[in-house]
């Protein structure tokens, strides 16, 4: 078994670079006896020590509520209607920013979160001075904070970190099996933007060529067509009347009397007027509109004469006309209430027609790309799948060995690649002592150990979020163990911004900075006081986790050696 000593090199993962934001300032106002206290972090590994029920744990649940923890109106300091936090993340000015994504929190300079607790309402988010979703809370603070004590195990208990961690230990390079997920699922989107299978474009297909060839074989070249026909069947069905009709009028307009009525014709009658008005200069106008009136009459006469000597019965035109005119009719039944929208929608055919044969060609072409797709895809979820398997004993193996270390002598730490394609299911389990049986980590009910479980995670990979904040992962431990979990912390504090809360000088004593919370008295009131500690004040206040005596000599002679000891060294960055 390893050595259980402080100066045992931890696994810290591979090519670690410092995330590019940490966080700065927490604010706190009437959350509980917290009345209002700002707090300012610095890098590396920092101890929020003091006297239980000091404010410890709030300060935790005030990070816990920037992360989308329940707003129990019970915080609200009494007397207040509201309790606020607000945290700032900034920028490491070391950190060059080569390992921010775009639209990561990452991404800027600073970030600013806010949560209110109200009194008798809903709770209220702001991301950067914004007021903002709890949803889009949660996410932008996913992104830069990971909080681990009981019942505040906010990450590595999901499937999808599981999965990104182990991803990240075995250095999986996911680019190509998403680049083959998303072609493939775009291909799909392709094919169902085409509209049915192949078999309804073909029945599509079928119909509008039935429709285009029934319009076609009309040979509609006339939108009037119809018009003239209805004309052409009242003439032919009614010949012999509109003879007869067209006789007498000829009569009378030109003198004619098939009946033998004698009487003056119209175009005579016109003549006789024609003639009165002649000479007369003032009536020169209507003797001229007269005769104009004269050559109508005429024509009109000709026209007449026409109609009698040439209209004849002709059953077989009038047959056709009806024939074609029924024709006509079915189709405005059809497709339109008149020859226009007829072929109109000839058009609009013709042009569906066009689209479907398109797409039927680009739905060959989609087979063969989506046939190319799918196997492109199965070759790339084959080795990540295989790549999860290869990676997931070796990094049990080394989270087990670790948690040895950690004060879990008997832990047995397990995780299960499973799923059909990538395997994209991963379940750590963890048996944290002698004799139980492995267990999801969701279910481990100590929060010590679970909280040791994600430092043991998180020391061997390389996915880590910008501030990780740890508290009870030192509870039921001390001596050499507790000497181990704090050395354990401060090499995590090398590559990332670590916050515990703890009660034990060997863990507090190995942080790079630390911070004593404790009550205080004033104006009647009970209130929290937070103080950043220099040298002698972490002697003092190590004085006193050691001893309960903080002007205990022997106690101050044992925290100067604490503070003196060189911290563990870095494994492998």
């Amino acid at each position: 078994m390893p050595s259980c000593g402080p100066s045992s090199t931890w696994p810290t993962g591979r090519d670690v670079g410092r995330p590019g934001l940490r966080l700065a300032e927490l604010r706190v106002r009437d959350l509980g006896v917290i009345d209002d206290v700002t707090v300012t972090f610095t890098d590396g590994m920092t101890a929020l020590t003091g006297e239980t029920g000091a404010g410890k744990t709030l300060l935790v649940e005030a990070i816990g509520l920037l992360l989308g923890g329940r707003a129990d109106p019970g915080l609200i300091r009494a007397g207040s209607d509201e309790a606020l936090v607000e945290g700032r993340f900034v920028r490491d000015p070391s950190d060059s920013g080569g390992h921010d994504t775009p639209g990561d929190p990452g991404a800027s300079d600073e970030v600013v979160l806010a949560r209110a607790v109200v009194r008798g309402g809903r709770s209220k988010a702001f991301v950067d001075g914004r007021m903002a979703s709890l949803a889009v809370l949660t996410e932008t603070a996913a992104g830069l904070i990971e909080l681990h004590g009981q019942h505040q195990h906010r990450s590595l208990v999901h499937p999808d970190a599981q999965r990104g961690a182990l991803d990240a230990f075995g250095r999986i390079e996911l680019g190509p099996l998403e680049a083959a997920r998303v072609r493939e699922r775009r291909l799909r989107d392709e094919c169902r933007a085409l509209g049915g299978d192949a078999r309804a474009r073909a029945r599509e297909a079928d119909l509008l060529t039935y429709q285009l060839e029934e319009i076609d074989a009309a040979a509609i070249d006339d939108t009037e067509e119809d018009r003239r026909l209805e004309t052409e069947e009242d003439r032919l069905a009614q010949a012999a009347l509109h003879r007869h009709a067209a006789a007498e009028a000829l009569a009378l307009v030109s003198g004619e009397d098939p009946d033998g009525v004698e009487d003056a014709s119209a175009l005579d009658r016109l003549a006789l007027a024609s003639r009165s008005l002649a000479g007369a200069a003032p009536l020169a106008p209507l003797e001229s509109r007269l005769r104009s009136v004269m050559v109508e009459v005429t024509e009109l006469g000709a026209e007449l004469r026409t109609v009698v000597e040439t209209w004849e019965d002709d059953p077989a035109r009038l047959e056709a006309v009806r024939t074609r005119r029924q024709v006509l009719h079915q189709l405005q039944r059809k497709y339109g209430t008149d020859l226009g929208e007829v072929m109109d929608f000839a058009t609009d055919v013709r042009r569906r027609l066009a689209d479907l044969r398109d797409r039927e060609l680009r739905a060959v072409e989609l087979d063969a790309e989506l046939d190319e797709a799918h196997r492109a895809l199965r070759t790339e979820e084959a080795a990540v799948a295989a790549a999860r398997r290869e990676a997931a004993p070796r990094m049990a193996t080394e989270i087990e060995a670790t948690l040895h270390r950690l004060a879990m002598p008997s832990a047995r730490f397990s995780i299960a690649v499973e799923g059909d394609g990538a395997a994209d299911r991963v379940t750590m389990t963890l048996g944290a002592n002698a004799g139980e049986p492995l267990q999801p980590l969701a279910r481990v009910a100590s929060g010590g150990e679970l909280a040791r479980t994600m430092l043991a995670v998180r020391l061997a990979t390389t996915d880590r979020p910008g501030v990780m904040v740890f508290d009870e992962v030192d509870a039921g431990i001390g001596g050499t163990a507790a000497s181990t979990v704090g050395a354990a912390l401060a090499d995590l504090g090398r590559h990332v911004q670590v916050l515990v809360v703890t009660h034990l000088a060997q863990v507090a004593s190995q942080a790079a900075s630390q911070i004593r919370v404790h009550k205080a008295e004033r104006s009647g009131r009970t209130r929290t006081e937070v103080v950043t500690l220099d040298t002698e004040g972490r002697v003092v206040e190590l004085s006193r986790m050691l001893s309960g005596r903080p002007d205990s000599d022997s106690a101050r002679r044992h925290a100067r050696e604490l503070l003196r000891q060189d911290p563990a060294p870095a494994g492998p960055a």
